[in-house]
């Protein structure tokens, strides 16, 4: 991502669109970069997902580093004429050096904006105004979102075609109401809620890091689920978690770690305390902390 200038993004569901835009934003902290979100009442759950990701979040907002404009001056910067984000581009780079910052990372709501502004060509002239400031400021980055049904697959490609990269999230598994993704061969993630239409999904992804984890003479034979952003699981699926771990071989153990209090409960009275081979990591205090607070001044 550090070499990346003007990019897109096209998830499939609103927990791929939070998981790629706070994995965007963190990068520009971690690059010490000043970072800005043009929100449309979405800060919450952008902020959220980056608190989820162990990322200080708060902090960041109190320093001014990170800065989210507010939903009224997005829709507003959206109803300006073209010629006028060259300007505003302009002045937000101007900012972040005068600041003393390595560099400009940008992204947010402004796409949809222009769509419903202006429609598809209003895009169009947004993106290329924008390309032209980036190209000539490599220290200014901006991921532009488009997501699905909001943009149809006519946009979405000609939004493609303007952008040299896309940023792309492999999931495991994505109904936009769960989403699970892996990060090594023993861990995944589960990001939304389990009910019983993919409640069967995460049996069966259990029995598939299991069993490579059976046949490997390196990996880990702790089998960890990270449910930092997983917002609702239903008592089945609780009881699910503990069966499989009870099920487990002596040499494994099933880890769930970041998990939320609610999760915890239905866990506790589903057994989870009395399988030996389940261990319950809950969400520690930092995490709570870092999503309390949405907004900063622009």
């Amino acid at each position: 991502m550090s070499l990346v200038g003007h990019t897109c993004a096209v998830p499939v569901s609103d927990e791929q669109l939070w998981e790629v835009t706070a994995q965007w934003l963190a990068g520009g902290l971690a690059a010490d970069e000043r970072v800005v979100y043009f929100e449309d009442e979405t800060a919450g759950a952008v902020l959220g997902r980056m608190a989820d990701d162990g990322v200080p979040v708060r902090r960041a907002l109190d320093e001014g580093r990170m800065v989210i404009v507010p939903t009224a001056q997005t829709r507003a910067a959206a109803a300006r004429p073209v010629a006028r984000y060259e300007e505003m581009f302009l002045d937000q780079i101007d900012r972040a050096s005068a600041q003393g910052f390595t560099g400009l990372r940008m992204s947010g709501e402004c796409g949809s904006e222009l769509l419903r502004a202006g429609g598809v060509d209003r895009v169009v002239e947004y993106e290329q105004v924008v390309d032209r400031v980036l190209r000539s400021h490599p220290s200014a980055r901006l991921l532009c979102r488009y997501d699905l049904p909001r943009f149809d697959e006519d946009a979405v490609s000609q939004m493609r075609e303007l952008h040299e990269t896309e940023l792309i999230g492999e999931a495991v598994y994505d109904d936009n109401l769960l989403r699970i993704t892996r990060s090594d061969p023993s861990t995944a993630r589960l990001a939304g809620e389990v009910d019983h239409s993919n409640r069967p999904q995460i049996r069966k992804l259990l029995e598939t890091v299991l069993d490579q984890a059976l046949r490997s003479h390196w990996a880990s034979s702790d089998i960890t689920l990270d449910l930092s952003s997983l917002r609702f699981l239903d008592v089945a699926g609780a009881v699910s978690l503990v069966h499989a771990a009870e099920e487990f071989p002596s040499t494994h153990r099933l880890v769930l770690t970041g998990v939320r209090p609610r999760v915890v409960r239905v866990l506790d009275r589903c057994g989870a305390p009395f399988a030996a081979q389940l261990v319950v990591v809950p969400r520690t205090g930092q995490h709570r902390r870092e999503g309390g607070r949405h907004h900063s001044p622009s």
